[in-house]
């Protein structure tokens, strides 16, 4: 079921969603549901490596949960560092490179320190880009591209007519990756909730009803399908697409 290689997406982003239904539906605190759901996060990068994706996308926080029950959010910010902890050698032994974007200052100092520690120790990797996006949002990765070229513009290291989307894009929080090729957003949700704004511009979304805890390597795998089914046009034809073929 698994696309062949040359229709395999460099760079997969994916919404995980449902982790609160899918506790709800077997009468177990929410909490349960996102502890649940870093297990489908192992399989995932783990299929994503084996595949040979480049890069995956994860929303792990937006910068909207804030606004959860605060007990809910505390547990969130314990299960981040626990996961952490006990997952970044692993990853370091698979060769994967972590990455955290995000407005991470509102953190706790502990928090702060792992999350450096963990891209510290992987930085060097050379296989899967993990990129985790906690309390991120479009919105804010938008705005403080554009704080920063003001800042150019005002110290007189750039005109203001200089200013176009490839400077801005230059400023992104994925700056020096590719854009995601396959969105995925699971728990039946139809949106794309302030995530990967400006990078999600072409790529194709996927979204299916399966709750992010019961997302394994077949769904993985269903979705990767359905992209090298998709003819990606970038403004073009289809005429056009095909005759370059």
């Amino acid at each position: 079921m698994t696309a062949p290689h040359a229709c395999l997406p460099r760079h997969i982003a994916i919404i995980m969603d449902g982790n609160g239904r899918w506790a709800k539906k077997r009468f177990l605190p929410r909490h349960a549901g996102h502890r649940s759901g870093v297990d489908s996060v192992r399989r995932t990068v783990n299929r994503c490596g084996e595949l040979g994706v480049e890069v995956l996308t994860l929303f792990a926080f937006s910068s909207e949960n804030w606004q959860r029950p605060e007990q809910e959010v505390s547990l969130l910010m314990q299960l981040f560092m626990t996961a952490l902890k006990r997952e970044t050698k692993a990853l370091h032994r698979n060769n994967v490179r972590l990455q955290v974007i995000g407005e991470r200052s509102a953190f706790a100092p502990e928090l702060q320190a792992i999350l450096q520690e963990s891209e510290q120790l992987t930085q060097h990797n050379q296989g899967l880009r993990l990129v985790i996006a906690a309390n991120y949002g479009g919105h804010w990765d938008i705005a403080q591209s554009v704080q920063k070229l003001a800042e150019q513009v005002a110290q007189g290291q750039l005109k203001s007519s200089d200013i176009d989307c490839q400077q801005i894009a230059s400023h992104l929080s994925l700056a020096d990756l590719p854009n995601p090729d396959l969105f995925i957003r699971t728990g039946g949700e139809q949106r794309i909730s302030n995530f990967l704004l400006w990078q999600l511009a072409y790529t194709e979304l996927f979204f299916t009803d399966v709750l992010w805890p019961d997302f394994n390597e077949t769904e993985l795998d269903r979705a990767i399908a359905w992209f090298a089914s998709r003819q990606r046009r970038f403004g073009r034809t289809g005429d056009q697409v095909e005759g370059n073929a």
